[in-house]
């Protein structure tokens, strides 16, 4: 059996480097381009191409939120702070933009190739577990809509059970699913007028 290899290639990936002009990102500079990597260096804001960055090295000390086009902790790359004082002010703000990963500075020869792979991973699993919430929001949200026809539906005399056996038939005769069927009804039933005749009726 042939062992999965779940080290990426970062060869050709892109690396900005947002960091004030100052020696401390030679090093870093030199390693990225040795390890396939095409950094580029900017400071004090991330140019509108960085959007499409791999991976955003930013300056944990002297940084600001300004800098982003994001929201903290909205990043759509691995980002990984350089930082240089410990103070707990900066490391909480580091944290706050989601460092997937982080670099002591002065920055040396080592360290920066396993940086990028455990921000790399981080990140994934950052945005794996992001995408799981917004589905089980949508699915909160979904079964709200549906209890909300439902009981729209008893209102008029008959059981949940029974008012949930209409909402399927009207989802068959609208030939859409359960879910769709619940908004289409709640919507109809918004835009009906008082006294007017209720055409979302099943025939029950």
């Amino acid at each position: 059996m042939t062992r999965r290899n779940r080290i990426p290639n970062l060869g050709g990936a892109t690396a900005y480097i947002l960091h004030r002009p100052h020696g401390a990102t030679a090093a870093l500079v030199r390693q990225l381009t040795a390890i396939g990597l095409s950094p580029v260096e900017c400071w004090p804001d991330l140019p509108p191409e960085a959007l499409g960055a791999d991976f955003v090295f930013f300056d944990a000390d002297m940084g600001f939120d300004a800098q982003f086009a994001w929201a903290p902790g909205e990043a759509p790359m691995p980002m990984i702070a350089l930082i240089g004082s410990e103070a707990p002010g900066r490391i909480e703000w580091a944290l706050s933009h989601g460092a997937d990963s982080h670099l002591v500075k002065p920055v040396g020869n080592s360290g920066i190739y396993s940086a990028l792979l455990i921000a790399r991973q981080g990140f994934e699993a950052r945005r794996s577990l992001a995408d799981e919430v917004r589905g089980l929001r949508a699915r909160v949200a979904e079964r709200q809509t549906i209890v909300r026809a439902v009981v729209a539906l008893a209102a008029d005399g008959v059981g949940e059970d029974r008012a949930y056996a209409q909402l399927r038939v009207l989802a068959m005769n609208w030939q859409t699913t359960i879910e769709e069927a619940a908004r289409k009804f709640l919507l109809l039933g918004q835009d009906r007028e008082p006294g007017e005749r209720d055409e979302r009726s099943t025939g029950f």
